[in-house]
Order: C-alpha cells, then structure tokens, then sequence
C-alpha cells in the first residue's frame, strides 16, 4: 500500500463501517486511538446526520478516519414480487404490532448530497459499498486530499475499482457478515462468492492497487494469513460489533457467542439484498421467498426489526455476523486493536522462526 495511505494507521487494522447504528463515532475513535483505521457508515443516514457524526468524531479523536457511503441502486425489482412479499409479511406485522414500511422511500440514500458534504468537510479516507463511483466522483474527492476505497468481490469488481481511480480496493470475500458489496445484484449468483484466500489471490492478479482484504477475520494470526496473501491490511466487522463502544443493540452482541445461532447465512429476508447474517426464526422463515429488491424490501422491514429489537425478540431481527462470529470478543474496541496487533505480531514471529500459525 502506499506510503501516503498507510501512514494514516500504524496497524494493518481497518474497523468496517456496518450500517444501522453499530458504527458509532465513540467506536471509529477507539480504534483510530488504538491505531487502527476507524470508520463511520453513513449508510441509512441523512447527510446532515452524516456531517454531525464526523464532527462529533473530530471532537473525540485527531486521528485519521474514514467513512462510507452506499452507492445509488438502479431499479431492478419486480414490484409484484415486492407486494407479494409484503403480503407474505402481513403477519410479521400484526405480530410485532407494527406497520410494514414504505417499500418506494428512495433507492440513492442521499448520494449527491453526502459528496456535496465531504467535498466541502474533507475526510482522510471514503469507501464506497454496492459499486463503484464514478472517476469524477473520485478525482474531486482526491482533489480535497481524500483517499478513496471501493468493495470488491470479484476479479472483474475490483479491476472497475482500479479504471476509477481508487487508491485501494476491499477484497470481500463471502465469509463476510452483512451486506456483499457486489457492484450488481444477479440473483442467479447467489451462494457463489469467492473465499477471502481464493479472492485475494484472483485480484492480486487483476490488479495493481493495494488490497485491503475483508471477510471472516477475527484474529491477529488471520491477519497475518492474508497480509502473506498479498494484502496490505484487514478490515474486521463482527469482532468490532461485540465491543464495548458498538452501537449494537445488546440482544445483537449476545447472539454472536450465544449457543442458539450455530450458523449463519446469505439471505435477502430483510433488505432484499445477499447479507451474511445469524440463522433466526424471520431468516428462515421468509429468506426462501424474498425478491431481490433492494432497497425496498429494506424499507418494507424496517419497522419489523425496530419492533422485534424493542420487544427483545432476537428472532425478528437483522443479526448480521460474518462466519467467525464464535470468536467474538467482549473488549473495549481499542484493547481488541491491542490484542490484534499482539497477535500479529506473534504470527509473523512464528512465521520467521519457521513455526505454523
């Protein structure tokens, strides 16, 4: 990676911006103190909300940062399948006593004005998710000194990644939680992602700007294993999520360690997008029939998983978790980067004495 860029986190550690509520500025400050690459996810955020949490950020921390912004959506989704699936839903609601919400609420999450803000308050890094920005938007974001990144899950990805100009490009492998940051939404592709390994090595290949590799990583020995791979650093969600300074709700953090969730999945049930999340009664249940059709079917559940989340039912909400989610670990977000950076250290110590990881 170059210099330039990784001068801006001593550790080879990127905290990934989730959505919802789990990245808060308290938490991007943690890990920016510890250094590591904090971030915030302007996901589901007005601009203006957006803007206060990087002042509210700047207030907590002097140190480097970055945040992330979704991309715009094309209209793809069947709307028939959609008032379907709201149909299908009907006793979701009366159940949870809510209100299915508003499928048509806007598909751009407030892309234009969220660069009109971080063209004008410049930030040290913006990562792009669901595709790739255009070379103008990343020339004018260069232009303010920012270092632009962009979600990748395939060869092909990231090469689009490399023609706009990005400084970097996140490898997601499909180990992942949350969301897959695939540049199109292709039903027909479901359950084919990459492996984080296979996909390092396949991008590595296809390109020549620096990888910073996501997908599953829960400890420092794993960081060692793909930065010997050919990345220049990891990016961890769900060993994040499980900190002290996460804003997940409490019955979210529980649940990752908690015996009932053995495994997880890729389902649409709850945005109408691929996303890796604990297996509950509403994933399997209503993955089998959800439509692609995001981000309608995000804005039809919204008001379920609000109500689920309130209820304490752990079983009506969106419990993202990548594939290590067993080896969550209960730390302030700053000791985690400690104790990442510790085992790293020792992996790599293990390596060159000639042991195994």
């Amino acid at each position: 990676m170059s210099s330039a860029l990784t001068d801006l986190f001593p550790h080879p550690i990127v905290q990934a911006p989730m959505a919802g509520g789990v990245s808060v500025p308290k938490l991007a400050a943690a890990v920016c103190e510890a250094g590591g690459l904090g971030f915030l996810a302007a996901g589901y955020k007005t601009a203006d909300g957006m803007y206060q949490e990087i002042k509210q950020l700047r207030s907590l921390t002097g140190r480097p940062f970055g945040v992330n912004v979704f991309m715009p959506q094309p209209e793809y989704a069947d709307p028939a399948a959609v008032d379907v699936y709201a149909h299908q839903l009907a006793g979701e609601a009366t159940w949870y006593e809510a209100e299915l919400g508003d499928a048509d609420s806007g598909r751009d999450d407030g892309f234009e004005a969220k660069l009109v803000v971080l063209r004008d308050n410049p930030v040290p890094v913006v990562s792009f998710h669901f595709g790739v920005p255009s070379r103008e938007v990343v020339d004018a974001l260069h232009r303010v000194g920012t270092f632009v990144l962009a979600a990748a899950t395939t060869p092909d990805e990231a090469r689009a990644v490399e023609r706009a100009g990005a400084d970097a490009v996140i490898a997601q492998g499909v180990e992942a939680g949350g969301h897959q940051g695939t540049h199109r939404d292709i039903p027909e592709t479901d359950g084919s992602g990459l492996g984080l390994l296979s996909l390092i090595a396949q991008v590595r290949e296809a390109v020549s700007i620096p990888i910073i590799a996501a997908g599953g990583i829960m400890r420092g020995s794993q960081i060692a294993g793909v930065l010997a791979a050919g990345a220049s650093a990891a990016q961890l969600g769900t060993a994040f999520l499980a900190t002290t300074e996460s804003g997940a709700h409490a019955l979210h953090k529980q649940a990752l360690t908690n015996p009932l969730f053995v495994r997880t999945e890729l389902t649409r049930a709850f945005s109408g997008r691929p996303a890796r999340g604990l297996v509950n009664r509403f994933l399997r249940e209503h993955g089998p029939y959800a439509p692609a059709a995001y981000p309608e079917i995000h804005h039809l559940t919204a008001p379920l998983r609000k109500a689920a989340a309130k209820a304490g039912d752990a079983q009506g909400m969106a419990l993202w978790a990548g594939q290590g989610h067993r080896m969550a670990r209960d730390l302030p977000a700053g000791q985690l980067v400690e104790v990442l950076a510790g085992e790293l250290a020792a992996a790599r110590a293990s390596l060159t004495s000639g042991g195994v990881l």
